[in-house]
């Protein structure tokens, strides 16, 4: 048996050379934010020092990062204050907003124009686009050698440098819509998400050999691994929860329904729970209507604890923690705003208007040794 997985602690900083971010202002945003709900928030910068949160992030501002797939813009928050501080221009449809492996970059993936946008979580300024074909998700592998970036309308996975993004190989995916993705405790396979044919596909990360391909028969979206390390979770916009996957003979031992239009799954740093985003409606295969909502599951049953709706209807598509862990920030996929909600009661304290499309928002900086990617999957 392995022993748990955990997604932070203390370690050296891993070394890798960042490019160099070219300091420039985008379009002026939005003068003054937009209603929010008012709470007591917590301070801006994580001080004291917050758990497994490396010490070269201690003096970074915390900020979320949203991406407006619609509006090609992203928009920047201070949750602490709850207010909208900026939007800047970016490239076409921006899909999510990732931690760079070393945890220096943030990269804006802009699969409508075929690049990246690095931004400085120091100023939360853009910098200079890196031109990388269809980068609809992005992701590293555990041992920072390669960027693995999805090109889902490819159907393949490029393998890149990391730094500079040059192209070391490609892989042909035999599937419709790849997406997303995560990599087992031992970071030997990965298992990837096929959305529009139902498939989760196993691939060895060492040799990009394809190991096997399972028929979930729906449509699946994130996938994250369990804390315990054994198993993966898969959401399903359609089937309306998440499949529980061992990798190992890929092979479904479970399914837990969490709400209408699964997409996100989120498990929180100490490894305790589990939170699963479900949008609530979705057009696909024909409108379907239901209240959006967070399900909460316990990290080793995985049964559900406990549900949050969005008052008044919402969203809820993807997003993270706070550095402390009391409040998971959400994109409203398809109501151009953002939710906070306090994860210890469940309660929302923040709804902010955002551009429009919102979608894979980020908050930074988080707890942990690196990024595997997506919104901020941290080892």
């Amino acid at each position: 048996m392995r022993s748990p997985l955990r997604f932070r602690g203390p370690r050296a900083a891993l070394a890798l050379v960042v490019l160099g971010l070219a300091a420039c202002s985008g379009p002026a945003g939005r003068s003054s934010p937009l209603p929010a709900l008012s709470r007591p928030a917590p301070t801006q910068v994580p001080s004291p020092p917050v758990a497994g949160l490396r010490a070269d992030l201690w003096t970074l501002p915390v900020r979320v990062y949203v991406p407006n797939s619609l509006s090609d813009t992203v928009t920047v928050l201070d949750p602490a204050k709850r207010q909208l501080l900026t939007t800047f221009q970016v490239g076409a449809a921006p899909q999510h907003v990732v931690p760079s492996y070393d945890l220096r970059v943030l990269w804006v993936n802009n699969n409508g124009s075929n690049s990246l946008t690095p931004i400085d979580p120091r100023s939360g300024r853009p910098g200079r686009p890196v031109a990388v074909e269809d980068p609809y998700n992005l992701y590293f592998t555990p041992d920072g050698r390669f960027a693995v970036v999805v090109a889902e309308g490819l159907r393949r996975l490029d393998f890149r440098d990391p730094r500079t993004f040059h192209l070391t190989a490609s892989v042909a995916i035999p599937c419709r819509g790849p997406n997303h993705l995560d990599f087992s405790a031992d970071g030997a396979y990965f298992l990837l998400s096929c959305e529009f044919d139902g498939r989760l596909v196993k691939v060895d990360t060492r040799s990009r050999r394809i190991l096997g391909v399972l028929q979930l028969g729906a449509m699946p979206q994130d996938v994250r691994l369990v804390p315990d390390g054994r198993r993966f979770l898969v959401a399903d916009l359609l089937r309306d929860g998440v499949h529980v996957v061992d990798g190992e003979p890929l092979r479904v031992v479970g399914f837990v329904r969490t709400g209408i239009g699964a997409h996100g799954v989120y498990p929180d740093s100490q490894g305790r729970r589990v939170y699963v985003t479900n949008r609530g409606w979705h057009t696909v295969y024909g409108a379907r209507h239901g209240p959006g909502s967070i399900a909460v599951l316990d990290a080793r049953t995985l049964q559900v604890l406990s549900r949050w709706p969005v008052p008044g209807g919402g969203s809820p598509d993807m997003g993270n923690f706070t550095p402390d862990g009391r409040e998971l920030w959400v994109s409203g996929r398809y109501d151009d705003e953002v939710y906070a909600f306090d994860t210890r009661s469940g309660t929302l304290v923040a709804r902010i208007r955002v551009g429009r499309g919102p979608h894979g928002l980020t908050v930074w900086p988080q707890p942990g040794r690196f990024s595997l990617g997506h919104t901020g999957n941290m080892r």
